[in-house]
């Protein structure tokens, strides 16, 4: 009895602690309420997202939706407009992330925050919907860089499960969510192999002699899910093969995690051997070859980080940064991501800032695999990607190039026309320690 009375008088004093501590930490700033008059940014140079500059342009939107583009003078608000002189400023459409467990994990060394990777191999039923965490720390960081969209993935198994696209502010999932289900990931199984010795610290590549094993379980329960599809009342209900039923609809993505060429090929071919309509290829670090396949399949490439070094010891050291220029020459629709390296998901804007450097593209056509392009990709172009007229205002300002890291400098957001708070956990410890450093 004396031992638990110890034990329970320690509990409290810890949850006390805990409770008092908690209320002393900042959190993240709430999302904005809907807009409730209209708005009028004006003199700033508009980055359209499709290839078009308009310098000294104006951009007006109501209820969330752009109304009017143009050159200043041409757009006019309407009674009650709030105008916004944005002279010497530049507006973007919002950066689109795709690929990231950003949302999905928070603490990679804390089991209870990671929640992007189920038990099992063939998981196509497994939604990233319900465990996104629009509380996460993570995702106002990416926000500030000019990040509105991202695209929570699942992980694991060969076939992990389906993403959603979310805004990177919103009261819960709910709330934050712009396209559920956008398409299901398989982990192609990779022609060669590579395993670490961990007593002399080398690496050997070898053919993966369990590839076609796993080949073969894609074409079974890709077969099993069409003949399901055909089965108008089946009995019992199949909840993992009732999740593949859009792809064979052509309302979702099948996307493909294979960077050999030899994989590119034929996980292609598989899937439309299958009946698959939209095919995705994610990661595609050797998609320069095979470029006229992709093209002509019209198969868009999701790239792995460019910012590395080249994956063969005789490859150009700049491939990678090249990479994105390649593709999109040869006509292949390209995005750019951060991947698994959901850190650094923030940065993704700067990744198309090296291409644009590295390749023979401008700047304006590098904007596209960040924005443009990925709405393509997931199907909502119609919505977002670009700054036209009927779209989301969903708009990032600048004092310069939001894709170089000198030049993005944010001073506003908008998300579907509400104006958010620029605030995140970094600037907050920015804000406490530069008082400490008598930093000016």
């Amino acid at each position: 009895m004396r031992v638990n009375k110890y034990i329970s008088s320690g509990c409290f004093a810890l949850i006390t602690t805990l409770l008092l501590t908690t209320c002393g930490v900042a959190q993240n700033p709430a999302p904005p309420l809907a807009q409730n008059k209209p708005v009028l940014l004006t003199g700033a140079t508009i980055h359209v997202g499709n290839g078009q500059v308009i310098a000294n342009g104006s951009i007006a939107f109501e209820k969330g939706v752009i109304t009017q583009v143009g050159q200043a003078g041409t757009v006019m608000g309407n009674a009650g407009t709030e105008v916004i002189d944005l002279k010497g400023k530049h507006i973007f459409p919002g950066i689109i992330s795709l690929n990231t467990t950003v949302g999905l994990q928070e603490i990679a060394s804390v089991r209870a925050t990671l929640d992007y990777n189920e038990v099992g191999q063939i998981n196509p039923h497994i939604r990233a919907l319900v465990a996104y965490n629009t509380d996460s720390e993570v995702i106002p960081t990416l926000r500030n860089n000019g990040i509105l969209l991202s695209q929570a993935v699942p992980q694991g198994g060969i076939i992990s499960g389906s993403s959603s696209l979310f805004y990177t502010d919103g009261w819960n999932w709910e709330d934050a969510v712009l396209k559920t289900d956008d398409g299901i990931w398989i982990n192609w199984p990779p022609f060669l192999a590579s395993s670490f010795n961990i007593e002399d610290f080398t690496t050997s590549v070898k053919r993966n002699e369990k590839r076609q094993e796993v080949i073969d379980q894609f074409q079974m329960t890709f077969s099993d899910a069409k003949a399901y599809l055909e089965n108008k009342n089946p009995n019992p209900v199949n909840l993992r093969l009732a999740a593949m039923k859009p792809l064979f609809l052509g309302t979702a993505n099948l996307y493909i995690r294979a960077d050999y060429a030899k994989d590119i090929i034929e996980s292609v071919r598989m899937a439309r051997e299958a009946g698959i309509k939209k095919v995705v290829i994610v990661g595609g670090n050797e998609a320069y070859k095979v470029t006229a396949f992709l093209r002509d399949n019209q198969v868009p490439v999701v790239l792995n980080p460019t910012h590395r070094l080249p994956n063969g010891a005789d490859e150009n050291v700049y491939l990678p940064y090249e990479l994105p220029g390649l593709l999109h020459k040869a006509g292949v629709k390209v995005a750019i991501t951060y991947a698994d390296q959901w850190w650094r998901t923030r940065n993704v804007g700067f990744l198309a800032g090296t291409a644009a450097g590295f390749s023979d593209i401008s700047p304006e056509d590098a904007l596209r695999f960040v924005t443009s392009n990925p709405a393509e990709i997931l199907g909502v172009d119609h919505l977002v990607g670009t700054i036209e007229k009927g779209k989301h205002a969903s708009l990032v300002v600048s004092s310069g190039d939001i894709l170089d890291m000198r030049g993005n400098e944010i001073s506003m957001i908008y998300i579907k026309g509400g104006k958010v708070t620029i605030d995140d956990k970094q600037k907050r410890l920015y804000e406490k320690y530069k008082v400490k450093y008598e930093k000016k």
